[in-house]
């Protein structure tokens, strides 16, 4: 029995110990192009371009906003709005886009009423949303949540429909029931497709957020880049946008993260 585990695990051994300089590698390009985009910025700032505040000047208006706790407050509520909205919306789209893709009378009575909310932009429900309920939390969590949902939900149908017949096919011949060939062969190869869906609509949701912000918010990141832009204080929205940026990367590589554990079974470049 050792005699065949061994060699049957070297390759995967093998396989890991590859990943490694792989993963280094892809953290020193994304340091260099960081450093490469901050220097162009200082550049561009250093030639007075259409009065462009340069790294070091809007360094020091984070500083001032991290100390009054203004930017703890703004990024905290933000952060709180596309949490709920992205929780929502991906929590009915995968069951959603599940039935859609597994059993033909759903996919006829949900796929129009999908198809024809994708074509009206969840940021043109805004007024709609605060007239019928109001300038609280709700009409906001819920546009986030719609953004979130319709970019997931035609991701989650696209993977389970894109299946491999043969794989279903297998399990069939094995025996496999309809309850395991789901369990076990359609939600796994759907997995990517689920988390590649996730992450468009992670970005959805921030873009509706600021914009929901910009209409009816006291307080939030878009809300603070709004009042900035009343007083002319470009240092002021460039720590809202980067402040934005950086939260919904490590947002991206947790889903990355989770993504990797759950399709560990997939070849990857």
């Amino acid at each position: 029995m050792g005699t065949v585990t061994a060699p049957a695990a070297q390759p995967v051994r093998e396989a890991r110990r590859r990943r490694v300089p792989s993963r280094v590698r892809g953290l020193g390009l994304n340091l260099v192009a960081l450093l490469l985009g901050i220097g162009l910025w200082a550049l561009l700032a250093g030639l007075g371009v259409q009065g462009l505040p340069g790294p070091v000047k809007v360094a020091h208006r984070a500083a001032e906003l991290i100390g009054d706790g203004t930017l703890e407050g703004d990024a905290l509520a933000s952060l709180r709005r596309v949490l709920l909205g992205f929780a929502l919306g991906t929590a009915l789209a995968v069951p959603a886009g599940f039935l859609m893709g597994w059993y033909g009378v759903a996919r006829g009575l949900l796929e129009p009423w999908v198809q024809f909310f994708r074509t009206i932009p969840p940021l043109a429900i805004i007024p709609l949303a605060i007239v019928v309920l109001g300038i609280g939390e709700t009409p906001k969590i819920l546009v986030i949540a719609l953004g979130a949902f319709l970019s997931c939900v035609i991701s989650t149908f696209q993977g389970v429909i894109g299946v491999d017949p043969t794989l279903v096919n297998a399990a069939r011949v094995l025996g496999a029931g309809d309850r395991v060939i789901f369990t076990r062969v359609v939600v796994p190869a759907s997995t990517p497709f689920i988390v590649v869906g996730m992450r468009i609509g992670l970005g959805s949701a921030w873009a509706t957020l600021v914009a929901a912000e910009l209409i009816a918010a006291q307080q939030g990141l878009g809300f603070r880049m709004q009042q900035a832009q009343v007083y002319y204080d470009l240092p002021t929205i460039f720590v809202g946008l980067i402040t934005i940026g950086v939260l919904g990367l490590l947002m991206d590589r947790l889903l990355l993260l989770a993504e990797r554990r759950l399709g560990g079974w997939q070849d990857r470049r």
